[in-house]
């Protein structure tokens, strides 16, 4: 995240309410047969990823107006919560209004409360997507004895989300992450190996060829398409460069999301593009006021004092200072604490130092769900 620990087991669902925007849907809906409220979802998803509150706060109240009591409209607010307080953590203040919310809209959009006059389509895009976005939080956190149950009770609404790919592009996310994340992801979280084997079997190769079809024709999910890409192509296939035009595309298209700036700039460090992400570094440097993106940066600029520079005290003054800031964030700062730990091994080098070495690399490991992203070449 797209980012602690993960993006994410089940990040797939994060938008899936809005598909009902592609005009290629057959099911018809309360708000699909608004073109006002199609315009205001539109608009207000846009500035939500590019955390513009202001006009998505607009669009909000203009939509619960319109449809007062629709899940959607919980769904929203829990996606305006959730990049607003970005990064949402286990402590944070708004933790206790995003699990109410969403967990209203699971409960106003089962089977049980379908309107009389059908919107199944519907509901049960409303219904996954309040289950993603609850399972990204509680994944990003280390939560997993709470990811465990609420993805067993997911399985059969996915199940049924995926006969509809034929209607709708944008359908091929589910199938497309399922597939992968239904293979790969315990291989890195073992813990998840459990609930894993509830599932059926997937196809990482296919999985990344139904997100491709989704990248390139979805309507709706196209940025979580892009984004899921970049994160797989960085972090389970260590391929650095096959990430980069979707974390690229992600930051062009949402320069002020600090999610997609962060993979974008660790994706060129990651290629050795110094230049290129210190650009993009300075071209932010008066917006930055995200407190977890100012504690990634002191790690970015810990890496170009290393690597660019060659200059060992700064890059190390800056790893020490990005663990301290990184410590409100709990579980979901452990990646770029781990990168710090990396880089304060790679720089202690004195003979009489070799336990303090062994020490900040152990940490860096117990840290990291991917073993091999340690920036050290």
């Amino acid at each position: 995240m797209y980012r602690g620990e993960i993006k994410k087991f089940m990040i797939f669902l994060l938008a899936a309410a809005f598909l009902f925007l592609n005009p290629a849907e057959k099911s018809q809906g309360q708000v699909l047969k608004d073109s006002v409220s199609v315009r205001l979802i539109s608009e207000g998803i846009e500035s939500i990823y590019n955390m513009d509150f202001r006009v998505a706060e607009e669009v909000y109240a203009e939509l619960a107006r319109r449809h007062p009591g629709h899940p959607v409209c919980d769904l929203y607010r829990g996606m305006m919560i959730y990049w607003e307080g970005f990064p949402l953590t286990a402590s944070s203040p708004g933790r206790a209004k995003y699990e109410k919310i969403l967990r209203g809209c699971i409960e106003k959009s089962e089977p049980a409360s379908y309107p009389p006059d059908g919107y199944s389509t519907e509901y049960l895009l409303a219904n996954l997507s309040a289950r993603g976005l609850l399972l990204l939080f509680y994944a990003d956190n280390g939560l997993s004895s709470e990811v465990m149950p609420l993805a067993s009770q997911t399985y059969r609404p996915l199940m049924r989300s995926m006969k509809l790919t034929n209607e709708c592009p944008d359908f091929y996310f589910f199938s497309g992450v399922y597939n992968y994340y239904r293979d790969a992801y315990p291989k890195v979280r073992p813990v998840y190996k459990t609930v894993a084997f509830l599932f059926p079997q997937g196809n990482m190769k296919k999985g990344i060829e139904q997100l491709e079809i989704c990248s390139n024709k979805a309507m709706a999910l196209k940025a979580e398409a892009l984004s899921m890409l970049s994160w797989i192509k960085m972090h389970f296939e260590t391929d650095y460069q096959g990430a980069l035009p979707y974390s690229k595309e992600l930051y062009n298209r949402y320069p002020s999301n600090v999610l997609f700036r962060s993979m974008y700039i660790k994706n060129l460090l990651l290629l050795k593009k110094y230049n290129e992400a210190e650009s993009v570094i300075l071209s932010h440097s008066g917006s930055d006021t995200n407190a977890y993106y100012r504690a990634e940066l002191l790690v970015f600029k810990g890496l170009l004092q290393e690597k660019k520079y060659r200059n060992n005290n700064a890059a190390k003054s800056l790893y020490k200072s990005a663990i301290e800031a990184l410590v409100p964030f709990e579980a979901y700062g452990n990646e770029f604490t781990s990168y710090s730990y990396f880089g304060l091994s790679r720089l202690t080098q004195k003979e009489e130092e070799k336990q303090l070495k062994r020490m900040y690399r152990r940490k860096a490991l117990d840290l990291t769900d991917f073993k091999k992203m340690t920036f050290d070449d």
